[in-house]
């Protein structure tokens, strides 16, 4: 296997790459929950996710949550953040690593369900955005938990909310967005495997069934895990489900907001 990293314009000057090869599974995309709404984003790059590729194999998904400084924002629930930034509208600064970012579409995601009006303070990478939150510069962002456990564990930072289905194992405690008032409510970092549009069904379950042994053995599960990453194996059909649901979700907020890079 080579790996050829085509960074840029949002992952679409590789995507485009790939839905311009052969449709033989010879070539394939590593996509992410960006893909679902660069072709608005990024309107020159001509790149469709729907239209131009055909999922795979979904590799791992890590769900965000609302993770806030409590020197900053004393609330508690996820109701009373809202409460607080619906009285003080475009004062309350948040974080994230980057415009069109799946933390940054989260934020507008907030914005739009819960009628609030935030200041979004956008970074270069999660990292110094992570730092400010610390700091006390922007009282939370949309981020993974697994990363900010022990700030978690010391009360430095507060979870308000995990933006998936189910909570998270290592916080039983703290609710999904849904749980706290916000209905299907899903702000998701994921990968996965595409390939261009027009490669044969049998190329697609070969490459499927074997991307699926890989994740099931226990070096790769653990791996991702570490990571904080969940595995869950499912079979193409409910993968290519899972991503038209996620084209539906953020094209939407996409749309409303206008992001549009050049």
């Amino acid at each position: 296997m080579v790996v050829d990293n085509r960074s840029g314009a949002g992952g679409t000057l590789g995507a485009a790459i790939v839905s311009r090869a052969r449709a033989d599974g010879y070539t394939m995309l590593i996509g992410n929950t960006a893909h679902t709404y660069a072709s608005l984003i990024y309107p020159a790059s001509g790149f469709d996710l729907r239209h131009d590729l055909e999922p795979i194999s979904a590799f791992a998904r890590v769900p965000q949550a609302l993770v806030i400084n409590p020197a900053v924002l004393d609330v508690t629930t996820l109701e009373q953040f809202i409460d607080v930034v619906g009285r003080q509208p475009n004062s309350i600064n948040i974080g994230s690593s980057g415009i069109g970012t799946v933390n940054h579409l989260a934020i507008e995601l907030l914005e739009d369900r819960a009628n609030i009006q935030l200041n979004h303070i956008p970074y270069r990478g999660s990292a110094p955005a992570i730092q400010d939150l610390l700091s006390g510069q922007v009282a939370g962002i949309f981020n993974p938990v697994a990363n900010l456990m022990s700030h978690v564990r010391s009360g430095t930072l507060r979870v308000l909310g995990i933006a998936a289905r189910r909570r998270e194992s290592i916080l039983p405690d703290v609710p999904t967005m849904d749980e706290a008032g916000l209905t299907d409510f899903r702000a998701i970092a994921w990968t996965g495997l595409f390939a261009r549009k027009g490669t044969p069904t049998s190329i697609l379950d070969r490459i499927h069934a074997a991307v699926d042994a890989a994740l099931l053995s226990d070096g790769i599960r653990q791996s991702w895990e570490e990571q904080g990453a969940k595995v869950e194996p499912e079979s193409r059909a409910d993968f290519s489900l899972f991503v038209d649901q996620e084209i539906v979700r953020w094209r939407r907020i996409a749309r409303a907001v206008a992001i549009e890079m050049d």
